[in-house]
C-alpha cells in the first residue's frame, strides 16, 4: 500500500473520565506523525468530560460526537464510520499514546509487504492511575501468544490485543461486523478473531507504543462484565462449533477450557472474599459451559456439583473451591504449564542455548 494511502482517524470513546481525558488527546496531538483526524465520542457522560474535550477543541483540529450511554462498542462504530480516513487507531479514556505510536504503528501499512493486512498492534507499558510506571511490555507476561498466527491462539486465551495499541483498517473492520454493541468487554476480542476468521493478516511489533492505566475502577468483574462474558462465549460456540470428522475441537479443546479458566478463578475470588451475589453468578455460568466441556470433565462435575451447592455458601466453602479445582483440574494444570515455559522464554532461553564459555 502505497505512504498517501493511509489516512488515520484516532478514536477515544469518552464516559465520564474527566480525570483523564486531557492526557488522553495530549498524548494524540503529540505524536511524531500526527493523526489526520482527531474523534471523541461522548457516550452520555454526566461529568465534566465533555466540557475539556470542547475546550481543547478552541485550538485544535477536535471532532466532538455526542450520542446517549450505550457502551464503548456503540461509541467506537459511531466513529468508524463517521470518519473518511482509512485507517482507526484506538484510545481508551484513561489510557495514553507514546509519541511514536501512529509512526511505528503504520509502518507495516505503508511498506505494503503483508496481503490484506487487517491491524497492527504493539506492546504495552503497564501504569497505575497516578500515570507510574508498573511494568514495561506487559504482553511479555501473558501466556496469550503473540502474534496471531492460528484460530486456536485467538479461541484459547484472552487474545490481549488492546485497541489502545491497534492501527486497523476501517474497511477490514466493516467487512467484519464492527463491534458487538452487546458486548461491555470482550468486544475487542470478538471484533479481531472475526477479522482473522475471514483471512485478515495481522503484524505484532514488539515495541510498548501505548500506557495502558490499570485500576480499581477499570478492572472490576461487574455483572454487566459478566453477562458480557457469557454472551462472547455463546457467540464463540456458535461461530465455531466442532468439527470432529476433520479434527477441528474448537470449542471442546479452546473456548470451553478458556471460560472454565476465568469462571473457576471468579468462582474462587468470590468465594474467599465472601461475595455471594458473585459466586452464584460465577456458579450459574460455569453450568452453562460444563456442557461442551470433555465427558471427563462432565463426570466430574455430577460427582462435584453436590459438594458445591451444600458448601458454597456455608462455614465449609473452602471444600466447594477443591470441589471446583477437581472439575477444572485438566484446565488449570495446563495453564500452569504453560506459564511455567513462559518462564524459559526470552534471557533464560538464549542463556540455555548459548555456547558454553571456552576456558583458556
Amino acid at each position: 500500500m502505497r505512504n498517501n494511502a493511509v489516512t488515520v482517524a484516532a478514536v477515544i470513546p469518552l464516559y465520564n473520565g474527566a480525570p483523564f481525558i486531557r492526557e488522553a488527546l495530549e498524548s494524540v496531538l503529540s505524536q511524531t506523525e500526527p493523526a489526520d483526524e482527531i474523534i471523541v465520542v461522548d457516550d452520555g457522560s454526566t461529568d465534566d468530560g465533555p466540557a475539556i474535550v470542547e475546550e481543547m477543541a478552541l485550538s485544535h483540529p477536535i471532532t466532538l460526537l455526542r450520542k446517549p450511554n450505550g457502551g464503548q462498542s456503540s461509541a467506537r462504530n459511531l466513529a468508524i464510520q463517521h470518519t473518511a480516513c482509512s485507517h482507526v487507531a484506538f484510545l481508551d479514556q484513561d489510557d495514553a499514546w507514546y509519541e511514536e505510536h501512529l509512526e511505528i504503528l503504520k509502518r507495516p501499512f505503508t511498506q505494503g509487504h503483508v496481503r490484506r493486512l487487517g491491524f497492527v498492534y504493539g506492546n504495552l507499558d503497564l501504569i497505575d492511575r497516578r500515570g507510574r510506571l508498573v511494568q514495561q511490555s506487559c504482553l511479555d507476561e501473558f501466556l496469550s501468544p503473540q502474534p496471531k498466527r492460528s484460530l486456536r491462539d485467538c479461541l484459547r486465551h484472552d487474545m490481549f490485543i488492546l485497541p489502545g495499541a491497534t492501527l486497523a483498517s476501517k474497511q477490514a473492520m466493516i467487512d467484519a461486523g464492527l463491534f458487538d454493541e452487546r458486548l461491555s468487554g470482550y468486544e475487542d476480542d470478538d471484533l479481531f478473531v472475526r477479522m482473522f476468521a475471514l483471512g485478515f493478516r495481522n503484524v505484532y511489533l514488539n515495541a510498548a507504543v501505548t500506557r495502558w492505566r490499570i485500576y480499581s475502577g477499570s478492572t472490576s468483574y461487574s455483572p454487566r462484565m459478566a453477562r458480557s462474558c457469557m454472551i462472547y462465549f455463546h457467540k464463540l460456540v456458535e461461530m465455531f462449533p466442532d468439527e470432529p470428522r476433520v479434527g477441528f475441537l474448537h470449542v471442546q479443546t479452546a473456548i470451553g477450557p478458556r471460560f472454565i479458566d476465568v469462571l473457576t478463578s471468579e468462582f474462587i475470588t468470590a468465594s474467599r472474599s465472601r461475595d455471594e451475589e458473585r459466586l452464584r453468578r460465577a456458579w450459574a455460568d460455569i453450568q452453562e459451559v460444563i456442557p461442551v466441556m470433555a465427558p471427563k470433565v462432565r463426570r466430574r462435575m455430577r460427582l462435584a456439583r453436590p459438594i458445591v451447592q451444600a458448601t458454597a455458601h456455608g462455614p465449609f466453602r473452602s471444600l466447594s473451591r477443591r470441589a471446583m479445582r477437581y472439575v477444572a483440574r485438566d484446565v488449570l494444570k495446563e495453564t500452569r504449564e504453560l506459564r511455567k515455559m513462559r518462564q524459559w522464554t526470552g534471557d533464560k532461553l538464549k542463556a540455555l542455548l548459548a555456547p558454553a564459555a571456552v576456558t583458556p
